[in-house]
């Protein structure tokens, strides 16, 4: 016993001596794959080790993901980078094998800012107008969506405005796009890859689903704005299985603050990816968990009351 304690010390202390896989949620190309191999190479190189991105796709919000992440060996050469949607929402609307308090998160990264998408030559421009022409013409609407987060929130809003919407599962952002531009979705959701599109004329914005407007495009108005108490936080957070070697995860942490706060991050993050900042320390990422993972639970509360 002495002696396996001692080897897992020593292993602790040469941490890390070969290469760390880096789990993500989506498919390549997407928002968060970006900003996990981005991650990936800042690591790498304060680390010395290579850091391997790893594309987990599938599931609510990255459930595929973080269930083989909370099942990983707790040595820290297993690590993740997904929505936190994965951690505060998932476990509470859908069965997973993990629950929120599988896991240490070590840093929020940013906000992706996010929105309802269409393609321009639909005759509305915001998703007030799309479920009043829905009603009107007495049809139905398909959705795409990116995780049960907003998969619900859009059902509940088609419910109340007495629409048929068909819902359709995505891989990411990317064939969220490919899906709404060819016309096999009428509306989708998609993070901030959406503003080059919106900005190019090749899709239309119909809500912000974030709890503010989007900066740029703040002339499109949120969910809120246009009648619905709904919105969707697509924060970015990195994270790991719970109960790491206090020096392995001592360096993790380290190694994840001069990277969140590194220029170049942060100019990769905010204006290629235009994500906003978000307070990036151990300690708000516990307590945002915390906190909308007790909404989450709250909401489920009073369905089974209904």
């Amino acid at each position: 016993m002495f002696l396996a304690f001692g080897a897992d010390q020593a292993e602790a202390e040469n941490y890390p001596n070969h290469p760390v896989k880096l789990l993500t949620m989506t498919g390549p190309g997407a928002q968060i794959d970006l900003v996990a191999r981005s991650f990936a190479e800042q690591l790498k190189n304060i680390l010395g080790q290579p850091v391997l991105v790893t594309n987990m796709p599938g599931g609510s919000h990255g459930s595929v993901m973080a269930s083989e992440l909370s099942t990983s060996p707790k040595d820290g050469y297993t690590v993740g980078i997904s929505a936190t949607g994965a951690f505060n929402y998932s476990p509470y609307f859908i069965k997973t094998k993990y629950t929120k308090d599988d896991f240490d998160y070590l840093s929020l990264i940013a906000l992706n800012q996010s929105g309802i998408i269409a393609r321009p030559d639909k005759p509305w421009n915001t998703l007030k107008e799309a479920f009043a022409w829905a009603k009107k013409e007495e049809k139905g609407l398909t959705y795409m969506f990116q995780g049960s987060d907003d998969r619900d929130a859009m059902a509940r809003i088609a419910k109340q405005e007495g629409i048929n919407l068909s819902l359709m599962p995505s891989t990411g952002g990317p064939s969220i796009i490919t899906a709404v531009m060819g016309g096999h979705a009428d509306l989708g959701h998609v993070g901030a890859i959406l503003f080059d599109y919106v900005e190019s004329g090749k899709l239309k914005l119909l809500a912000a689903t974030t709890p503010v407007r989007l900066n740029p495009l703040s002339d499109v108005p949120t969910l809120k704005e246009q009648g619905w108490d709904e919105s969707v936080e697509m924060y970015v957070v990195f994270v790991t299985p719970k109960g790491l070697p206090a020096d392995v995860r001592a360096k993790l942490a380290d190694a994840t603050q001069k990277i969140v706060n590194d220029e170049q991050f942060i100019d990769f993050v905010g204006k290629k990816l235009k994500m906003a900042p978000v307070d990036s320390t151990s300690e708000y990422a516990v307590r945002y968990i915390e906190e909308s993972s007790l909404r989450n639970k709250a909401i489920i509360g009073q369905r089974e009351q209904q």
